[in-house]
């Protein structure tokens, strides 16, 4: 019987799209001491010093570029980049997220741009990505940060009483996820480039406390009875983009704690 692969990115060059915030700076973290040698995409590199500095704290290196998901030419230099420096890249995180969008009612400005970002910029790097991975005899691996909102519909009990609410807009972007990633996993597969999701369920953001009746709604909703606290994510994406899981593609990772299960 041979030995399990090991869940592990040692020497592997890992893409983020995306690496501030509760969920991309963990992730950053995650990759990093799980060997990654890693490049995050960000719309300004010159404010990623704040995250960087976070990173370093958990001893964690990691260079960051410019990238525009919504610009193909910015996607495209945001890859090539990382190949001038790198000669390969051997997985893709897409973190990259916009909530523009203020209530349920139509707004056209704040559909199109929400669209741009969480649709057409999931669709222009993991494509370009993608395209470059079957071109290595090792292929590579995709993974798009999704969201339980993206499996099932809103429950407005959860939102009661609260100044909260769902966007339309995040649960058509988050579902349609799941399918372009079944997409690539199908087109690229006999090129060895595996594209998988994973869909988070709600995080606890202390800096930013939800109202104690959503809290409570939402956590009797979980299998867990709680939140996620936004390093809990880290797990199933190293997963992903290791070689522990080269027969896994096509797939959706719900890490919701039992939330889409009950």
């Amino acid at each position: 019987m041979s030995t399990p692969k090991g869940i592990t990115l040692e020497g592997k060059v890992i893409a983020q799209a995306g690496g501030t915030g509760l969920l991309g700076r963990e992730l950053v973290v995650a990759l990093g001491q799980a060997g990654a040698k890693l490049v995050v995409g960000t719309r300004d590199p010159a404010n990623f010093r704040e995250d960087r500095a976070y990173a370093r704290k958990a001893g964690v290196e990691v260079d960051a570029e410019k990238l525009i998901v919504s610009d193909e030419a910015s996607v495209l230099a945001f890859r090539d980049a990382i190949l001038a420096k790198h000669g390969r890249v051997d997985g893709l995180v897409y973190n990259t997220v916009s909530r523009p969008m203020k209530g349920q009612k139509p707004h056209a400005e704040e559909w199109r741009d929400s669209m741009e970002t969480n649709a057409t910029g999931f669709y222009l790097t993991i494509n370009a990505f993608a395209d470059t991975m079957s071109q290595q005899e090792t292929g590579g691996s995709i993974v798009g940060i999704s969201s339980m909102m993206g499996m099932v519909g809103p429950n407005p009990h959860n939102y009661t009483g609260t100044a909260m609410s769902a966007m339309p807009d995040y649960f058509f972007h988050k579902a349609g996820m799941l399918n372009l990633a079944r997409f690539y996993a199908s087109y690229f597969g006999l090129k060895k480039v595996r594209c998988n999701t994973v869909s988070p369920g709600g995080i606890y953001n202390p800096a930013n406390p939800q109202a104690d009746a959503f809290l409570e709604r939402y956590g009797k909703m979980t299998m867990l009875g709680r939140m996620a606290n936004p390093d809990e994510i880290n797990g199933a994406v190293v997963f992903l983009l290791s070689d522990a899981s080269t027969y896994v593609t096509g797939v959706n990772i719900p890490v919701d704690g039992g939330y889409t299960a009950k």
